[in-house]
């Protein structure tokens, strides 16, 4: 029986070999990770992530041929492959601070492959990795091998939080790089066999090792790239009265461009696509390519430009100023269908209102209370660092912010609504009941353009929707910094 050990049990490790071991019955998987809690959740009925269709393929595999441990080094030991799926944060001190990777624990995870293997292995980088990681990976490897074969692979991951499952179900492709000599060919041909258990064999691309790792990056980069556009497209469409979401179903009705990622929204949040490009532009300044890596740059300015041109938007439309007055914030999850904060622009756009000395009343069906605190607390960047290696929280501003189990609780009594995450129950609130709960005039700021304005407006509210044409309160109250 060919054996997988995944390192890492976080949002990329544990799905993926969930789908593995789901497809190849006869292939053991263990997931293994140093933290106890995890491991713990994922041998429980409470997994430690969200994600829809993932608890049932993990209660169809679990203690058959797929398994969650703490014994890190027992089962790299016994494994034919090993998938490093550990975090790769951006770094925030030294050498490309603030811009380039951190692979600390990339080569921690390498270090030990190396002393506890006895038998050849096909090591296969998971993670999001800078461009010619896999070969320095492979220089730790040959320099400690004892006689051991590393083969190195790298098979990033194009998943897509809250379709995740139905993502590794049916990808658009599977990428193997691998080295272009005959030990690296047939390690790509030992994984494409594991992915062609039900992946057609078409859609398993195979490529050189630099190419499979930067097409990670590129690929994230021109997703952000789309939707920091259609912002950009957003703010313009605000000031001349034009509706973005007619621009962007108009554009996206050429077939050259199509209609995907062109959602006008509060900004881009989730784990890759700020740190990929931080990435990509560090590698661009390393090569000296300044022009392109200042062009990668833009697309994360205009995307902090349009958290701060929301908050902005709040304060100014509330007579300048937010001070003492609740607002309701709904969602904090970057995107819905999923719990994950990271990176999501509700951290900036709550912490903008609080600076200005807003009381907060969030609510979220996916995060939890400790999550939001701790996210409101932390600096940039250490979030994506392991929980016992963060930072202890500084002190919490209980007295500004609340997190509540329900919308009508979050929103009663509130001077004006924030929707932050484009949960479908936020479509469907009774909003004559909301209106008849809040302060007037009652505000309500759409960050996902999930709302109907019109009927919005008709109740009462003073409606602002991301592009949209803007109501008459709002158009002598520009949101400029």
């Amino acid at each position: 029986m060919v054996k997988i050990c995944c390192i890492g049990a976080g949002y990329v490790g544990g799905p993926t070999m969930a789908v593995i071991a789901l497809k190849c019955p006869k292939i053991e998987v263990v997931v293994v990770d140093i933290a106890a809690p995890r491991i713990n959740a994922w041998n429980s009925d409470h997994l430690p992530i969200y994600e829809p269709g993932l608890e049932e393929v993990v209660k169809e595999c679990r203690g058959k041929n797929l398994f969650f441990s703490t014994d890190v080094e027992k089962h790299v030991s016994e494994a034919d492959i090993v998938f490093v799926s550990v975090n790769t944060p951006t770094k925030t001190q030294g050498l490309g601070a603030g811009k380039a990777a951190d692979l600390t624990y990339w080569e921690s995870a390498a270090r030990m492959i190396a002393d506890v293997s006895k038998s050849d292995k096909i090591v296969v980088e998971k993670s999001t990795v800078p461009v010619k990681t896999a070969e320095a990976i492979e220089r730790i490897l040959t320099h400690n091998n004892k006689g051991i074969n590393f083969t190195i692979l790298s098979n990033p991951e194009f998943l897509a939080e809250g379709t995740a499952i139905k993502d590794l179900f049916n990808p658009d492709r599977v990428l193997i790089g691998g080295r272009e000599t005959p030990e690296g060919q047939k390690a790509i041909e030992a994984l494409k066999n594991v992915y062609a258990n039900w992946v057609p064999v078409d859609r398993i691309l195979c490529t050189n090792l630099w190419s499979a790792e930067l097409s990670k990056l590129a690929a994230n980069a021109f997703l952000a790239q789309r939707i920091s556009s259609v912002n950009a497209m957003s703010a313009l469409c605000e000031a001349t009265g034009a509706d973005v979401s007619q621009v962007s179903h108009s554009i996206g009705t050429d077939s050259r461009i199509g209609p995907k990622f062109l959602s006008s929204s509060v900004g881009f949040g989730g784990s890759c696509f700020q740190k990929d490009i931080l990435n990509l532009v560090y590698i661009c300044e390393c090569n000296g390519l300044p022009e392109v890596a200042n062009y990668w740059k833009q697309v994360i300015k205009v995307n902090d430009y349009q958290k701060s041109r929301f908050v902005n938007r709040v304060v100014s439309s509330m007579f300048n100023t937010v001070s003492t007055k609740k607002i309701a914030i709904l969602g904090f999850a970057f995107k819905k269908d999923t719990g994950d904060t990271r990176e999501t622009p509700a951290i900036d756009v709550c912490k903008g209102l609080l600076g200005d000395k807003a009381k907060l009343s969030i609510y979220d069906p996916q995060v939890t209370e400790s999550q939001i605190t701790k996210d409101l607390s932390m600096k940039k960047y250490d979030w994506d660092h392991p929980a016992h290696l963060q930072p202890p929280s500084p002190t919490s501003k209980k007295d500004q912010v609340s997190v509540v189990s329900d919308a009508y609780d979050a929103v009663k009594d509130a001077h004006g609504v924030c929707i932050l995450t484009e949960w479908d129950e936020f479509k469907n609130l009774d909003y004559k009941k909301v209106f008849d709960n809040m302060q007037k005039p009652a505000f309500i700021f759409d960050g996902r353009n999930v709302v109907d304005v019109k009927k919005l407006r008709e109740i009462g509210f003073i409606v602002y929707s991301i592009g949209k044409p803007l109501d008459s309160w709002l158009k002598d109250m520009p949101a400029v910094a």
